[in-house]
């Protein structure tokens, strides 16, 4: 019996050993093949390894890039949105006055160190307006939203508080140093009339549009210089559209419905010219087929050529893109009067002739306004341009010691633009702040107790000295539609010219980073993109 048990256990051993290496010898011959497989599949090729390693790099710089600058984005946005606190105003300091908010007082608000003083802010407008894009909101192409900054967005990232007033200045006094202006808005309290004091008066008011007292101008052409101009013309084309398009009007009237004229070659009517015709390219000939090959564009140029301030090539080359684009242009061309339903015009041969036409859009000249006449009527021996006012090498005007000019409202050797005025607010900005480092030496020398300390002071305050204001051209670019711009830019101190779709993408470019702030960089960037998509 204990046998038999004794032979059972030795036959379960022997299966279970024989189990074992069968397995074993399964297991390594699984493991020879797969290994035999293994090294006769080829290795990938070594550019597929560096194509998947580029993609993988790339993938992860796009995420690492998109990631910061979104966060980027938003801090910004957001700091721009949360000033933080300002310093309250400082009676020991000097005021401030700024009259305007446009190119000049703006660009001297930006740059101020308003530690230094009180500042006061008054405009009709409590907004900077981007003048130079304003031919593109005249016709749909940007929102007017988008162009506007906020005084009060400026102010509010100052040091030191910042009082903005809207109201209209009626009346400077140079001898009393005084401000005299009046809210003219719809709406007014119960106060609206006052006159402040002033230590330092930033005289910045701008131009008018000037008519050269053309019967007709003011009363039936539309104007391209403020906000409301641009809303204005949008709004008076469109009614001429419809109108057209209304029952049984006649061809004859059609086409005076549909003719437009623009008066003055200089940048902004070249600009208002080529977006009219971009609008009726990309819009107008999808909504209006049937009319949009009656609308006319004529522009009117008194001078010999349009662009006086550009190359001839450039000059040209609008010439032959205008024609391309059926635009007339008629130089050495006066217009005469303005009529309701037409134009009089007087060409090179002298003859005058009645033109129809559904709208007139004035783009032609400046002129003082009535404030700034009246105070160089107070200094008439030192104040006789009748183009403005006059001032000296560090823009004071000339009679006084405590007013400074820029921008339209002056009678210098540099042209009315927005350029100037740019570069003149800036210089003044630093004007200002030696200024105020002069005055803090001078009120520190009137409490030297030694005479060592007083002659110390003296040697310092003599150091302090105004650099005369020197102009920089940076160049000059123009928008003329069908997607193509013009350039002038000096280059290495030579002139160097450009024209087409290349020289375009430059212009937006080049008026995005003008813009003073990011959120109207995205607004514009923005509004561009659904025009190209959506249309106006």
């Amino acid at each position: 019996m204990s046998m038999s048990r004794t032979l059972v256990r030795s036959h379960v051993h022997v299966q279970k050993r024989f189990l074992t290496a069968s397995t074993s010898r399964a297991q390594s011959g699984s493991v020879a093949s797969t290994g035999a497989a293994a090294s006769q599949t080829p290795p990938p090729p070594p550019s597929q390894g560096r194509w998947r390693y580029f993609l993988q790099t790339l993938g992860r710089v796009t995420l690492v890039t998109v990631v910061g600058a979104s966060a980027t984005f938003y801090y910004i946005a957001h700091k721009e949105k949360n000033p933080g606190l300002q310093l309250p105003f400082d009676p020991s300091k000097k005021t401030l006055v700024i009259l305007g908010s446009g190119w000049g007082a703006t660009s001297l608000l930006k740059g101020l160190d308003t530690s230094d003083y009180n500042t006061i802010v008054v405009s009709p407008k409590n907004f900077f307006l981007f003048t130079p894009l304003l031919p593109s909101v005249a016709v749909g192409t940007l929102n007017a939203r988008s162009i506007l900054q906020p005084t009060r967005y400026l102010t509010r990232h100052k040091q030191r508080q910042v009082l903005v007033i809207e109201a209209e200045a009626k009346e400077v006094d140079p001898v009393n140093k005084t401000v005299t202006l009046s809210d003219d808005s719809e709406i007014r309290g119960q106060i609206s009339s006052t006159t402040i004091p002033y230590d330092y008066l930033v005289y910045a008011v701008g131009a008018e549009t000037q008519t050269f007292g053309i019967p007709g101008v003011k009363e039936h052409a539309c104007f391209m210089k403020e906000l409301h101009d641009a809303e204005k013309m949008q709004g008076r084309f469109l009614d001429c559209v419809e109108s057209a398009a209304f029952p049984g009007q006649s061809d004859e009237e059609k086409d005076r419905l549909l003719h437009m004229v623009v008066v003055g070659g200089g940048p902004t009517g070249i600009e208002l010219s080529g977006e009219l015709r971009d609008f009726l390219e990309e819009d107008l000939k999808s909504w209006y087929p049937e009319l949009a090959s009656r609308i006319r564009i004529t522009l009117v140029e008194a001078l010999p050529s349009v662009l006086p301030s550009f190359s001839k090539e450039l000059i040209a080359y609008t010439e032959r893109t205008f024609k391309e684009s059926d635009i007339d242009i008629l130089t050495k061309t006066m217009v005469r009067k303005v009529n309701e339903k037409s134009v009089v015009l007087k060409g090179p041969d002298g003859v005058e002739r009645e033109v129809p036409c559904g709208m007139v859009v004035w783009a032609a000249g400046n002129t003082s306004r009535q404030i700034t006449r009246d105070l160089m009527a107070k200094l008439p021996e030192d104040q006789a341009n009748k183009r403005g006012i006059t001032v000296d090498d560090h823009l004071r005007m000339k009679g006084t010691r405590d007013i400074f000019a820029i921008g339209d409202c002056t009678a210098s050797s540099y042209a009315p633009t927005a350029q100037v005025a740019s570069q003149q607010g800036s210089y003044l900005s630093r004007v200002f702040k030696l200024l105020a480092k002069k005055d803090k030496l001078e009120a520190d020398l009137s409490h030297a107790e030694t005479s060592e300390e007083a002659e110390k002071l003296k040697k310092q305050v003599d150091k302090v000295k105004l650099k005369p204001f020197h102009y920089s051209h940076q160049g000059s670019l123009a928008y003329i539609g069908s997607d193509k711009a013009i350039a002038d830019l000096p280059i290495f101190g030579r002139e160097w010219t450009s024209g087409g779709v290349a020289t375009f993408m430059f212009w937006r470019s080049a008026y995005l980073s003008t813009l003073f702030s990011l959120r109207n960089r995205s607004l514009v960037a923005g509004d561009w993109m659904r025009v190209k998509l959506w249309g106006r």
